[in-house]
């Protein structure tokens, strides 16, 4: 997107944000070490201004030619950016002609610089979040079939509006991670001293009710690998079935939870992976996510991994080249899945 816009003639200053600084000013959440890689990736000078509204910004920008490139400052140096304050917005409007928004992983934040601005300028998305809408809108309007979705991570409460969402779209739902366990308990089947969320577990239980009477196939692990202590396990052990012996806590997907999961993958013309299958950063707990890894990276399906944990297994296992798309929104397309209308996107004009 940059260089298309650089290619094109236009004057370029660029907006983004780094941690979460809550208004203050702090060295360590500068952008300066950006614009530096900006520049070797670029090749041409980048301009880092230190703030990103006032007379010292303004000036900078009155002396831009086409084609230089100027980066703003922090955005949540300032506390009216996440409040998205209609004034900060008109002022970080008033540097420019057209809003571009590229940001895909803050399109779910009604924030300054992602809804305020809208408000004042012509507002178009980018690239990459034309790219990252296209696969989406695919997989929430007409995914080829079978669709098979995949879910791992630590928390089943993070991931129940998407899975309710998705219950009226997938064929298929394989479930891994620690957040499998909550399920299976509600299947009657012993956890051990796994992760169990009491307070979804009324809520898991009529997923699985749901999954059934909708026809929906919903799998969870037939295995386990588990030890007594993840940070120094005495014993690594691989159980025969779903149970997880006393004392102990699951922290893999066992051998023919990863037949069971690739051999349905293998069918699917869709795929999306959203959360790993174990405690993948631990290579001993890494198996299942690696073996489910290459097994969606092995299918002709088009095959998309939802930010976070689980492109950072992609890129660990190397197989994010053969995955059609990587999203760059933890949040956000997890919202996107639960079929929530993102506001970074709702607010830029329909082009």
């Amino acid at each position: 997107t940059i260089r298309y816009a650089l290619d094109n003639g236009a004057k370029l200053i660029l907006m983004s944000h780094l941690g979460r600084p809550k208004g203050e000013v702090k060295d360590e959440f500068s952008l300066a070490p950006v614009g530096k890689r900006l520049e070797e990736l670029l090749k041409r000078p980048v301009i880092k201004l230190d703030d990103c509204i006032g007379p010292e910004v303004e000036k900078a920008v009155r002396g831009m030619a086409s084609g230089d490139v100027i980066l703003l400052e922090n955005l949540r140096f300032h506390k009216e950016e996440e409040k998205n304050n209609p004034e900060f917005a008109r002022k970080l409007s008033g540097l420019a002609e057209i809003f571009v928004n590229d940001a895909f992983g803050t399109c779910h934040r009604a924030h300054a610089s992602t809804e305020g601005v809208t408000h004042f300028l012509p507002s178009v998305a980018g690239l990459l979040v034309e790219k990252e809408i296209q696969y989406f809108e695919k997989i929430s309007e007409s995914p080829e079939r079978p669709f098979v979705l995949v879910l791992g991570g630590a928390k089943v409460s993070d991931k129940i509006p998407m899975i309710e969402n998705m219950l009226s779209k997938a064929d298929i739902i394989l479930i891994g991670g620690a957040m499998a366990y909550t399920f299976l308990k509600q299947e009657g089947i012993k956890i051990g001293s796994s992760r169990y969320e009491q307070e979804v577990a009324d809520t898991a239980k009529k997923i699985l009710d749901k999954a059934r009477s909708k026809g929906v196939e919903l799998l969870l692990p037939v295995d386990h690998v588990e030890v007594n202590n993840i940070e120094t396990p005495q014993q690594i052990k691989t159980t025969y079935n779903a149970e997880i012996d006393e004392g102990y806590m699951g922290v893999d997907i066992g051998p023919k939870t990863i037949t069971l999961f690739s051999d349905r993958l293998k069918k699917a013309k869709t795929v999306v992976w959203n959360g790993p299958m174990g405690i993948f950063e631990k290579d001993q707990y890494s198996k299942g996510t690696k073996m489910i890894a290459q097994a969606i990276a092995g299918t002709s399906a088009t095959s998309i991994v939802g930010g976070g944990d689980s492109a950072a297994a992609a890129e660990k296992f190397g197989v994010k080249d053969r995955i059609s798309h990587i999203s760059t929104g933890g949040g956000a397309s997890l919202e996107y899945l639960e079929g929530k209308i993102l506001p970074g996107i709702a607010a830029l004009t329909d082009k």
